[in-house]
């Protein structure tokens, strides 16, 4: 069993690398997908359908790409960007359309909003770097309302015929992209390892389930490297 104590140095661990990785987290997702990044956010967006007037929580916003395009794609929508990192946020408010969504510090463990009130949910890379899987959907499954969909962006280990080669490429380009675009080899190494150790969509679909969600699916992006995943709240 994990310790508090273990578990309050991984997020310690976490939220200091996307602290020192915000200034060129754009660029290096722009690189690193080849340019597909904003094409994925955009899908997430469209997916999750709000109600016309309702609630959406943009949870490990980032610097907002994802929230920015909901708040543009639903205009009678009220947007909600968190982010447990300070300065993700500060560089999601500077902006374009910043002044359209909600920015909030939160943690996705211990969500500061009450039961029900989102009339749906996206996220886009939180799952492989928290370190209670299940506790962090089940605060996302508690502040949706039921009908309420949860669309995620994801990484996904390599499998498959193309598992060797895709998980040679990962081992190598990605940390040296890290080193000749950011600077920074070492965050860009922890990142390739948790995607590389993270659940497959299957994995996740088994804990959405066992959470109370219905209509799961997922759809495979970019060599099976990136993967979108959807569900429903049950009513």
């Amino acid at each position: 069993m994990t310790s508090d104590r273990t578990r309050r140095g991984k997020s310690t661990e976490v939220h200091g690398i996307f602290q020192k990785i915000a200034g060129y987290y754009d660029r290096m997702n722009f690189v690193m997908t080849l340019g597909r990044h904003e094409k994925w956010c955009r899908e997430v967006a469209a997916r999750v359908a709000p109600a016309p007037g309702g609630q959406l929580l943009d949870l490990a916003t980032g610097t907002g790409v994802i929230a920015l395009e909901a708040a543009r794609r639903y205009p009678t929508v009220t947007v909600t960007g968190a982010d447990f990192s300070e300065e993700m946020l500060r560089r999601a408010k500077a902006k374009p359309g910043a002044g359209a969504v909600r920015w909030q510090h939160a943690d996705a463990a211990v969500l500061p909003f009450g039961d029900e009130s989102f009339d749906g949910i996206t996220e886009g890379y939180l799952l492989r770097n928290v370190e209670d899987l299940h506790g962090v959907l089940r605060e996302q499954h508690r502040v949706l309302k039921p009908g309420g969909r949860l669309v995620i962006l994801e990484t996904c280990p390599p499998s498959g015929l193309v598992k060797p080669v895709v998980k040679w490429g990962m081992r190598v380009i990605v940390p040296l992209l890290g080193q000749v675009v950011a600077r920074d080899r070492k965050s860009y190494s922890y990142l390739e390892s948790s995607t590389r150790a993270f659940a497959s969509p299957q994995g996740i679909a088994g804990v959405l389930r066992g959470l109370g969600f219905k209509d799961i699916g997922w759809r495979k992006r970019f060599f099976g490297t990136n993967v979108i995943l959807w569900a429903t709240k049950a009513g």
